[in-house]
């Protein structure tokens, strides 16, 4: 670990005036951060694991902001009212809080569906530096619909979605927020700057599929790295996938 580095709980405003969760692991010179996005029902320390991954980018001199969206862990709002707009809007909020506390690159870095938010945020927003995708998955509607028992809707009208974690309920206005985004063409957008896409061989949720469409639909500079025998959470395969994220932030980022 850096000496220098510290542990800093943070917390700043989206743009609907909730109070977004993050913990800043920085040093005093350091420019440049690496933010990094949760999935769908996970959290900024993504059990223990997003907080070591942070202090391994630490020793080679990168920064890390974990925070959790709106409605999840530690932030301000309602699980239900989540969606992608949403997720991309706190990406931007992030965005802000990085530079204005004096940082100057920003990379993000989404697991999940925090990866197609990073992907819509990154084709759009010319401030980041580069954008790396664990996971992500391109086909939001489709992945979704799978997962959507719409006989179990509740009189609240919130629909539950039941995966690997269990269920859920979000708006229904969830499903048509989604038809407002396409991950593909955001990906396209995000050249000149980098892009890495990290995706397991075994992934049983996202197919791999997903990935191989990303990379296909961006344009250079990219790298796609598929981990085989991977699962969705790269179970026992953490490491591998820090390295490789490591080695490209070194490679196309360097400090």
């Amino acid at each position: 670990m850096t000496l220098s580095f510290n542990w800093k709980k943070v917390a700043y405003p989206n743009m609907k005036g909730l109070k977004l969760a993050g913990l800043l692991y920085a040093g005093p010179e350091t420019d440049t951060v690496i933010i990094v996005c949760h999935g769908f029902t996970g959290s900024k320390e993504g059990s223990g694991k997003a907080v070591a991954m942070a202090e391994k980018l630490g020793e080679r001199g990168y920064a890390a902001l974990l925070f959790d969206f709106s409605g999840c862990g530690e932030s301000e709002g309602d699980f239900s009212d989540i969606c992608l707009s949403g997720h991309i809007d706190d990406i931007k909020s992030s965005v802000d809080f990085c530079l204005d506390s004096g940082f100057e690159r920003v990379v993000t870095v989404g697991r999940s569906f925090g990866g197609s938010a990073a992907l819509c945020h990154g084709g759009s927003d010319l401030r980041v530096a580069g954008v790396c995708t664990w996971a992500a998955p391109a086909e939001l509607v489709e992945l979704f619909s799978v997962f959507n028992n719409h006989e179990g809707v509740t009189e609240g009208n919130l629909v539950p979605l039941s995966g690997e974690e269990g269920t859920v309920f979000i708006k229904k206005n969830f499903f048509s927020d989604l038809e407002q985004h396409d991950v593909l063409a955001q990906a396209a957008l995000i050249t000149p700057r980098p892009l890495l896409i990290i995706h397991g061989n075994d992934d049983e949720v996202v197919p791999p599929g997903n990935a191989q469409a990303i990379f296909n639909a961006a344009a250079p500079p990219k790298k796609i790295k598929f981990i085989p025998g991977a699962d969705h959470r790269f179970t026992g395969q953490h490491e591998k996938v820090w390295q490789i994220l490591l080695n490209w932030l070194e490679d196309y980022l360097p400090l």
